[in-house]
């Protein structure tokens, strides 16, 4: 399976989306949803550049291909793939990313490159532990956790500022 570093580091792109893709079939088969044409090209689509996309950024894309140029063919899709944990609305940027663990219960942090866009989602099981332990402390029970985290991608750190 794909580690959440692999949108900051040079990989074989074809290999993680096609065992991604994959991943994300079986998923959907043991959920007993349909994996259609369309929700599987938005999901590789969302694949194709490691980053977060827009709604229309996706339909853009459905349309050029055929897919239908109406917004709802693109958000359904989109609502689809979040409803079956096979990506995830990153809010900060109003957009949405393919999950790098489909399949898996967790509360993912994102980390965003503010310069790039590159979107990489980290798994966090300490930090969501300390969450539902101190949530637990107050009554709560904390039943979804998204964290966005803001900062730069290993590549665009290392570029130096403009004098």
């Amino acid at each position: 399976m794909p580690q959440s570093d692999l949108a900051f580091e040079a990989h074989d792109h074809a290999r993680c989306t096609h065992a991604l893709l994959a991943r994300a079939e079986e998923v959907a088969a043991e959920q007993g949803a349909r994996f259609t044409p369309v929700r599987r090209r938005v999901l590789e689509i969302l694949l194709e550049a490691h980053r977060a996309m827009g709604a229309y950024e996706v339909l853009e894309r459905l349309a050029a291909e055929g897919f239908g140029k109406q917004p709802p063919v693109a958000y359904r899709a989109l609502e689809f793939l979040v409803d079956h944990g096979l990506a995830h609305r990153v809010r900060r940027l109003n957009a949405f990313a393919a999950c790098t663990h489909p399949g898996e219960n967790h509360a993912p942090a994102f980390l965003i490159c503010r310069a790039c866009g590159a979107v990489a989602e980290a798994p966090v099981p300490a930090l969501q532990a300390a969450l539902e332990a101190e949530a637990s402390t107050l009554g709560f029970v904390v039943e979804r956790c998204t964290i966005e985290a803001l900062g730069l991608c290993p590549a665009c750190a290392e570029v130096p500022p403009c004098a």
